[in-house]
Parts: structure tokens; C-alpha cells; sequence
């Protein structure tokens, strides 16, 4: 036998044995980008049980370990200020995910469930309990939770104060706990008669009886799962989050635990997006539907084109997630396959003409002149077109503007090239293909309120992921997409 082979049979297990180790002693099917270490979560104690359930499974599914550390709410999110680590937290309402985001250690958020107050009692209702008012007999003991640690204590104290018997119930109270749980546990030992909590909590000791009270009847809080912005894996981060709050896995958790679960995205690992978008919106979109993408662990399948063309397809049967139109006008021809939609930015009808404007062109009526090479967007396939015929319409010159048209175009970008080869003598286009352009060709602005388009953005009504759809249109209005639109010309039309 060669020497050597033994040493060649050593140096390739070493190497195997390495390549193991990196692989993190992952489980077949984990997905791409999934956690390289265990997820921190910081999860409210009232929510334990689907959490914890749901985790168990995340992990056996995908073998991805997840840390639960439980606590208040409010006690967990100064935790979270201070620690500055992390990966995800658990709010008992989405208060403290608000807050949270004030304070700059939270991004991302999903809903997961709804619940609301009740009073808890011992099964049988020994004490004969039933408002707020028999809380505050002498000989009832009540426990109440902290409001400024836990959720549950927080919405007591703002439900009660507006009805105005917050103050003599605190005074009475025999004691004030931190979580929600400490509560239920009080009552059920008999350490006190009466408690507030959640209608779910409740529902998770049978050796306790929720009593309804009026007080609370329209009172709902929801349970936010959210991604904290220091954390190190915020694709994983936000991947076990979709897990939570998706209707056929960690939803199913919370139905089980009386909780009232929200109408959450299906499940993927790697959800496959179909985003139509008008082609005038690509410059400002491009690299932040790539950034979206990378961060939730999706892909996008994005359709740029004129949007005559974009609603022709829908109406033959194609459903995008999420669509991004060009003009108003045509989002409304959709509208039936959208839930409402969002104005996003704007952008202006220009006319173009090559740098120096040799064709002394000054106002749209400069565009019936003999013999110019004149260059529109196509009145069928694009918003830019359909507004355009619109004023050409409103003025008289649509028809005489024809002798002149050489070359029609869905997109403005095409039109942009023709003029710069000088092909085309003047051009009606955006803004937004100007501003790129600018160093090597004129603008003259068009004067009529025709010519000024809004584009808006809205979610398909079909699509299986709503709640990611909705975080897209979140991340398409944040301060550093606005950067990015403005720098190429569109102007800015959303409040938040």
C-alpha cells in the first residue's frame, strides 16, 4: 500500500471533520440563512404557552434552537434598552412594540393574536364576584399586575382610569405583581380571592373562572411579535417570526391556548413574491425590493412594464402580491383585486429635447410644428400615454400632434434613449427619466394639473402573505426609500 495514503485519508476526515463543524450540525431542510446560533427571545409571560409550543416545534422542524426568557412587557423591553441583545420580542400588546420602535430597538413587527381582561376568580366563584365594584369589598383580596412591568397592568390601569375607579382599586389592592401569571397562580392558591388578567390566561388554569365585566367588553389588546434592530441574524430573527405569526404553524398554537389568533400569512420557508410595478418606478424600487428580499428571506419575482400592459395581464387572470402603479387611474381600473391603496410618491409630464433645445421648444403647442420627430408614451400601455392623450384631448391637438409622432413607447425610458441617439427631436416622459439625464439633455415643464401623476401602492386581495405584503409597503415608505426616489426626481405623497 502508498505511505502516503493513510496521510491523505487523515487530512481529507480532518477536512470533513471541519466542514462539519461549520455546518453548524444543521438538519436537512434547514433553510438558507437560517440561525447560526440559538435565537434570543424576550417573550412576555402572560404568552408562554403557544410560544413556548410553537418554538419547540420550529426547532424539531428546522433545528434551529430558541432561548425564551419571560418576564412583563414592560420589564422586558428595559431589558432589552439596556442589554442592547437579543433577537426577537414577545409584547402582550403592541404598546410596548410601538414604544419600542420610539426608542429605536425595534424594526419589524407581526401580530399574532388578540385577547382581552377579565376578572379571575376560583372555580365556583366562591366570593360571588362579578364587577369591578364587588373588587373593592372589604372582604375581597385582589392581586393586580404592575403597570409599568406588565400588559395586562398597564391596560387595567388605562381602561379603569377612564372609567374612573382606578384609584380606589389600586388603593385596595392587597398586592401588585409583575406578570400576568403571578396573578393567575395567586388566585389559584387562594393567596387572593380576585385578579385581572387576560381572558387566555384564564383560560389556561382550570382551577380558576374568568367573570366578564362591561368594563372590559370592548377592550382588546393583540400580542406583536417584534424583531429587534441589534440583533446579529436578523433574517433568522425575522423568519421565526413569520413562523409565529403564520396561520398553519404557530398560530395554531395560540387557538389552542384561547387565544383569538389573527388571519396570519401561509407558511414558507422561502416565499415566493410575484410584485408587479409600473417601469417608471424601477430607478426608485430596484434596490430596495433586493434589500427586502435578503432580509426576509423571500424571493421576488418583480414584472416592470407600462401599466396598461400590467392591468391587461391582471384581467387575464395574473394576481401579483402586491402591485405598484404608475397612476392612480390605473390602480382604480384594478381596484376589485386590491385591498385600499397607499399613495406613495408623484411625478410630473415633461417634455425633452436634446441640450440646447435647437428646436426652440417651449410649451406643448411648440410640439405641432412642421417636421418634428416627436416622441409619446403609448396611450394604451402606459400611465405616462393615458395621461398624456388625456391633456392632448383637453387641449384640441391630439390629432394633429399625430403628424409629428414617429415613435410610441410603454416606457419613458425607451423614449430617452431615441432622443439621446437623436433619433427624435422632442419627447413627452417623467420627471423621473429626466433627472438621471439631465447633463445631456433639456427639460421644459408642461403647465396643465393633467399632467401630474400619482403612484400608489396596494396589496392583492388573494395573496397568501398579507402581513409580509403590508411590511414591504412599510419598507418602501422608510426614510432611506424616500432618499432614494427623491434623488431621481419623484416627489414625495406618503403620511404615515
Amino acid at each position: 500500500m502508498n505511505k502516503a495514503t493513510p496521510i491523505a485519508i487523515a487530512v481529507l476526515a480532518l477536512v470533513a471533520a471541519t466542514i462539519a463543524g461549520l455546518l453548524w450540525n444543521q438538519k436537512p431542510g434547514t433553510p438558507t440563512g437560517a440561525a447560526k446560533k440559538p435565537l434570543v427571545v424576550y417573550c412576555a409571560a402572560g404568552v408562554k404557552p403557544p410560544i413556548e409550543a410553537a418554538a419547540l416545534a420550529y426547532e424539531k422542524e428546522y433545528g434551529v434552537p430558541v432561548q425564551l426568557q419571560y418576564g412583563g412587557s414592560g420589564t422586558l423591553l428595559g431589558n432589552i434598552r439596556v442589554t442592547k441583545t437579543g433577537d426577537l420580542f414577545v409584547a402582550g400588546d403592541d404598546s410596548f412594540i410601538r414604544l419600542g420602535r420610539e426608542q429605536g430597538v425595534i424594526a419589524e413587527s407581526i401580530s399574532l393574536a388578540t385577547m382581552h381582561p377579565v376578572i379571575a376568580v376560583r372555580k365556583g366563584n366562591p366570593k360571588n364576584i362579578h364587577a369591578i365594584a364587588d373588587l373593592l369589598r372589604s372582604d375581597v383580596a385582589v392581586a393586580l399586575a404592575n403597570p409599568d412591568a406588565a400588559s395586562i397592568g398597564k391596560t387595567t390601569q388605562r381602561v379603569l382610569e377612564k372609567q374612573g375607579s382606578w384609584a380606589e382599586l389600586k388603593a385596595h389592592a392587597k398586592v401588585f405583581k409583575p406578570t400576568v401569571n403571578d396573578i393567575a397562580n395567586d388566585v389559584k392558591l387562594g393567596a387572593a380571592d380576585a385578579g385581572i388578567v387576560w381572558n387566555a390566561t384564564a383560560g389556561q388554569y382550570p382551577e380558576l373562572e374568568a367573570v366578564s365585566s362591561p368594563v372590559f367588553a370592548s377592550v382588546a389588546e393583540t400580542v406583536t411579535v417584534g424583531v429587534l434592530k441589534n440583533s446579529e441574524q436578523p433574517t433568522a430573527a425575522l423568519r421565526f417570526a413569520r413562523y409565529l405569526g403564520a396561520r398553519d404553524r404557530g398560530l395554531l398554537e395560540f387557538s389552542k391556548q384561547h387565544y383569538v389568533a389573527v388571519d396570519g400569512d401561509e407558511w414558507a420557508e422561502t416565499p415566493e413574491i410575484k410584485f408587479f410595478s409600473g417601469a417608471m418606478l424601477r430607478p426608485g424600487i430596484e434596490k430596495t425590493l433586493k434589500e427586502f428580499e435578503e432580509r426576509e428571506g423571500c424571493r421576488i419575482t418583480t414584472v416592470y412594464n407600462g401599466c396598461g400592459i400590467l392591468v391587461a395581464q391582471m384581467r387575464t387572470g395574473q394576481r401579483p402580491d402586491a402591485y405598484f402603479s404608475c397612476d392612480t387611474s390605473f390602480m382604480k381600473s384594478v381596484a376589485d383585486l386590491y385591498l385600499t391603496p397607499e399613495n406613495i410618491v408623484d411625478n410630473d409630464l415633461m417634455i425633452l429635447v436634446q441640450k440646447g433645445n435647437p428646436k426652440g421648444i417651449h410649451s406643448v403647442q411648440d410640439l405641432l410644428q412642421p417636421g418634428l420627430r416627436l416622441g409619446l408614451p403609448h396611450h394604451e400601455k402606459s400611465a405616462m400615454g393615458a395621461i398624456a392623450w388625456k391633456m392632448f384631448q383637453q387641449m384640441n391637438i391630439y390629432d394633429a400632434l399625430q403628424q409629428n409622432v414617429k415613435v410610441e413607447s410603454a416606457t419613458g425610458d425607451f423614449l430617452v434613449n431615441q432622443l439621446r441617439t437623436g433619433s427624435l427631436d422632442a419627447i413627452v416622459a417623467c420627471r423621473s427619466n429626466y433627472v438621471p439625464v439631465r447633463d445631456s439633455l433639456d427639460s421644459i415643464p408642461i403647465d396643465n394639473p393633467i399632467a401630474h401623476m400619482i403612484q400608489p401602492y396596494a396589496v392583492g386581495r388573494e395573496t397568501r402573505y398579507k402581513a409580509m405584503m403590508t411590511r414591504l409597503l412599510e419598507t418602501l415608505t422608510s426614510a432611506e426609500s424616500r432618499e432614494r426616489f427623491k434623488s431621481i426626481g419623484f416627489g414625495w405623497q406618503h403620511k404615515p
